[in-house]
């Protein structure tokens, strides 16, 4: 019988990323001072690898390296070696992400990390092979050179190491002369234009990311301007992932990216953040056109987030692998005799041509070759050719895809999944309840708003210590690690989304209270703008966050939040605090519009804002009923609406003096609508009502 093999350290750790490597013969400490005391007291380098759980390029490290007894040799013998799971420590990630961006000039994960035992790093990669490959320098050689520079060339890596530290704290952003104006939302419009793909939608080459971030600008754009060209990019775009692989036709939800120009060859990994995003883009794409293919698209996502990805709990998941039975997207591959053995003839005759299923496979995997003969799912003719061509109805078309994509994804549910990261993020879940919010009002969609509701009360029960402070992550029935800034900025967001669906005061008296609690640990009072961080960091500075990452920066969120709750509460100040956060990273924002495009949707707010409204009156008569329902169903984007009930419940206190004479007229209910710094008269009528939140659409009957 076989020896077994010990456990490290990680063994102990609660995160899913850590536990992957629990046997591996590397002797790996969880991030903490226990590991760099060891570092200090033994004059060792230290060795820092950061990934997370569904990366691929994580897997293929530790299969070729992590698990090697050679690799583990050195690591053990010349360093200390340490392990970071990004996702519950995005503070770490993102300062070493820094260093490996200015001294490689690109980053991604793994993220391989050399620093000294007082954490200042003087090396940065990202993924790194055993032996030299790919241009790339192997583990086998760097280790020992390292472990050489660190003995015989200590003057040049503490040199090495100050320069660093230096040129990123340089780095953070001082309050300067950058103040932004009208023209920059033009200059990102026009940059956007010139990175879009007018062949297959989407922005940049390939690899070619969803970026619901440029979808939404764009919308706003378009309502500002009445732009066409900003509308074509962003249907030509959603129409064409949806048809795509990126996008899951039998499960639902939307894979990472796409690795090809034409979404149809993804890497196959799911993120929540993905999902949420890409539902407040198709929510907002139909708010604006009345396409039903968005609403069935969103409503489909949903489906697979709360079917797939939410806990018992009632929060949500973290991501599904790219990988399988160790190879990257088997789960999701098809070929044609085993879509044979399951559907009909007629069956399989319609899907072959909706799916484009070949017998000698449809797309090859270009470094290994190992797709052959193997299918993905994409669509490239609509349900109308397709009926035309098969000489069926529209709606007899669709119920045989009904039927054929059930049978599909039964037989796949058999099969062996992928890993699922099962710890729920606190900042990832706020972006997945302010979009079920956003769904549940845009759609009428009780499901959603239920689900919502669960998902926030859960943590604001388990996840919020009884002082008010916000934990990060929870798994295995444990709250852990302090709330980083994107927890506050994207719960309060969710928490100003769900009030919009539910007028529970409670919803929006808790935004107000964590927005104060984020000021108290994260405003920077000298500069303005926020922290990433609390005041108490074990990293060498202390990070300011703007540029988008694969979500919006928390700066972004806050200023958002904080314009909103200033308009919804009457609390003027917020809103200029708001416009400090601006002035802060104006300069950076000029440099590189395209890298903060949330930012500049939040600054739109301030050129443009949407109508503001307070509705008085009794919350469950027809008339106030009728008056949601007409807000919610309006194109505008960006309405906020302060339910104000005649009897005045406790939650309601921090809004007495902005609402005391906001009353029903003649004890009807009263709605009382504001653009910006002007408010139009009160008005008890619906049809009034229309025009006042959208003058254009009421004159076209729109």
């Amino acid at each position: 019988m076989g020896k077994k093999k010990p456990r490290n350290r990680l063994s102990d750790e609660k995160s899913p990323y850590l536990q992957q490597h629990a046997d591996n013969p590397v002797d790996w400490y969880p991030w903490g001072n226990e590991a760099f005391e060891k570092a200090r007291r033994e004059e060792k380098p230290v060795f820092l690898s950061i990934g997370y759980s569904t990366c691929h390029w994580c897997h293929v490290m530790e299969q070729e390296s992590f698990e090697d007894d050679d690799i583990a040799r050195l690591l053990n013998e010349h360093f200390v070696s340490i392990k970071v799971d990004r996702e519950e420590r995005p503070d770490i990630d993102s300062y070493y992400m820094t260093v490996c961006q200015i001294l490689t000039g690109t980053g991604g994960w793994p993220l391989t990390i050399f620093t000294r035992p007082d954490r200042k790093p003087f090396f940065a990669a990202t993924y790194v092979p055993k032996e030299s490959k790919y241009g790339r320098a192997g583990l086998m050689q760097l280790l020992p050179k390292i472990a050489s520079a660190w003995q015989h060339q200590q003057d040049d890596i503490l040199k090495s190491t100050e320069e660093i530290s230096e040129y990123v704290t340089k780095l953070q952003f001082d309050k300067g002369n950058g103040k932004l104006d009208s023209a920059i939302i033009d200059e990102a419009y026009h940059a956007l234009r010139d990175a879009y793909d007018p062949e297959t939608g989407g922005f940049g080459n390939a690899p070619k990311f969803p970026a619901p971030q440029n979808i939404l600008f764009l919308l706003r754009h378009h309502m500002d301007s009445g732009h066409g060209e900003s509308l074509e990019m962003v249907e030509h775009t959603l129409r064409e992932m949806r048809m795509g692989s990126i996008y899951d036709h039998l499960g639902f939800g939307f894979h990472r990216y796409s690795t090809d120009p034409h979404w149809r060859i993804p890497h196959f990994e799911k993120m929540l953040y993905d999902q949420a995003l890409m539902i407040i883009a198709y929510c907002e794409a139909f708010q604006v056109t009345r396409n039903i293919l968005y609403r069935e698209t969103a409503l489909e996502i949903i489906e697979y987030v709360l079917r797939d990805m939410q806990a018992q709990e009632g929060v949500f998941y973290s991501a599904e692998d790219a990988d399988c039975e160790g190879q990257e997207g088997k789960y999701y591959q098809w070929t044609e005799s085993e879509m044979k053995e399951i559907l009909t003839p007629e069956e399989y005759t319609i899907a072959a041509k909706a799916y484009n299923i070949q017998n000698d496979g449809n797309f090859e995997d270009e470094i290994s070759r190992a797709y052959s003969g193997r299918n993905l799912l994409y669509r490239t003719l609509s349900h109308e050719t397709l009926a035309q061509e098969f000489a069926l109805s529209v709606e007899e078309l669709k119920a045989q895809m009904y039927v054929i994509r059930q049978k599909l994804f039964a037989q796949r549910n058999e099969r062996i999944p992928p890993h699922k990261d099962k710890k729920a993020l606190c900042d990832w879940n706020g972006l997945m309840i302010a979009a079920l919010s956003k769904a549940a009002r845009v759609f009428g969609d009780a499901r959603s708003r239920d689900e919502a509701k669960r998902a926030a009360d859960f943590i604001l029960t388990t996840m919020r210590t009884t002082d008010g402070f916000l934990y990060h992550r929870f798994i295995d029935g444990e709250a852990a690690i302090n709330g980083f800034l994107d927890d506050y900025a994207f719960m309060i967001w969710a928490l100003i989304e769900l009030y919009q669906v539910d007028f529970a005061p409670h919803y929006l008296k808790t935004a107000i209270e964590l927005n104060d609690t984020c000021f108290t640990l994260f405003w920077d009072r000298e500069k303005g703008a926020f922290f990433s961080t609390p005041a108490k960091s074990e990293l060498p500075i202390r990070k300011k966050e703007v540029h988008d990452g694969a979500i919006p920066s928390g700066n972004s969120i806050a200023a958002q939040n904080l314009i909103r709750l200033a308009r919804l509460i009457g609390r003027h100040e917020l809103e200029e605090e708001a416009i400090m956060i601006f002035d802060a990273f104006g300069e950076h924002v000029q440099r590189n519009t395209l890298a903060h495009i949330s930012m500049l949707q939040t600054f739109r707010q301030i050129l443009s804002p949407a109508p503001n409204i307070v509705i008085s009156g009794d919350g469950h008569t027809d008339k106030t009923s009728d008056m949601v329902h007409l807000i919610n169903n309006s194109r505008r984007l960006d309405i906020d609406t302060l339910m104000l009930p005649i009897a005045k419940e406790a939650e309601t206190a921090d809004m007495e003096e902005f609402t005391r004479d906001l009353k029903p007229i003649d004890g009807r209910t009263t709605a009382y609508v504001c653009n910006g710094y002007e408010c139009a008269r009160p008005t008890t009528d619906t049809t009034e009502l229309s025009q006042l939140i959208d003058p254009r659409a009421a004159k076209t009957g729109g």
